[in-house]
């Protein structure tokens, strides 16, 4: 309330430094607002490319390792799926977009030679080859999806935390210290016309007494005018 606030030139400054202050502040995370949203919309466009990879990659993998069970059976395919001895491997690292750290999922030994399988030459089969190499792309586009996507939450996460904080200055914070930026210039004011007011009738009282002062010194130094 802009009445709490003690009107002195003291507090009038402070205020000032606080709005110059708080508009900078605003005008900053203003930027950073539109710049967050211009990296969110440049992340949604990857995203929704990689999430239309990953269907279509889910699709090719589930019509692959179904042709494959049904042309080579369930246990030729389980049998090929646990000779498999060395499994992908995950980690994450993190990069910086407009301040906001974001994850980078970095992957190795998804994408297998036939060798490396596990299963051989000899257990293998064309079909179950097939399925092995669509679910090791699926695999890269669930890597690659989860990046992504995990960055659109920090960023929208950041974006919503950046408006609050300038929906704030500029509602809130900004219109009371103008408000009581003005509540204290009017108080000053008053208080200068008050002052003004209060020194014009110290002189007026002071040249009355003036004026009586010399009247008085006029009629002592003049007795005969005195006694008339």
């Amino acid at each position: 309330m802009a009445e709490d606030v003690k009107p002195t030139r003291k507090n009038l400054m402070a205020i000032e430094d606080r709005i110059e202050l708080s508009e900078r502040g605003h005008d900053t995370l203003e930027q950073k607002r539109d710049g967050l949203i211009m990296e969110f919309m440049d992340i949604l466009d990857q995203a929704q490319d990689i999430r239309e990879d990953l269907d279509a990659n889910y699709e090719t993998a589930q019509r692959k390792i179904n042709m494959a069970r049904a042309m080579e059976g369930d246990v030729a395919v389980r049998g090929a799926a646990a000779a498999l001895k060395e499994h992908p491997e995950i980690t994450t690292q993190s990069k910086n977009i407009m301040g906001v750290v974001v994850p980078q999922i970095e992957s190795s030994r998804v994408r297998k030679s036939l060798d490396q399988r596990g299963y051989g030459l000899l257990g293998s089969s064309a079909r179950i080859d097939e399925a092995a190499d669509a679910y090791e792309e699926l695999l890269e586009s669930i890597i690659l999806a989860a990046e992504v996507e995990t960055a659109m939450k920090k960023m929208l996460t950041e974006i919503e935390t950046t408006k609050r904080r300038v929906n704030a200055l500029e509602f809130k914070l900004l219109p009371d210290l103008h408000e009581n930026k003005e509540y204290i210039e009017q108080k000053l004011e008053e208080q200068e016309r008050e002052e003004i007011f209060r020194l014009k009738k110290i002189k007026a009282k002071k040249e009355e007494e003036e004026k009586d002062d010399a009247e008085e010194e006029a009629e002592a130094a003049d007795p005969v005018t005195a006694d008339d």
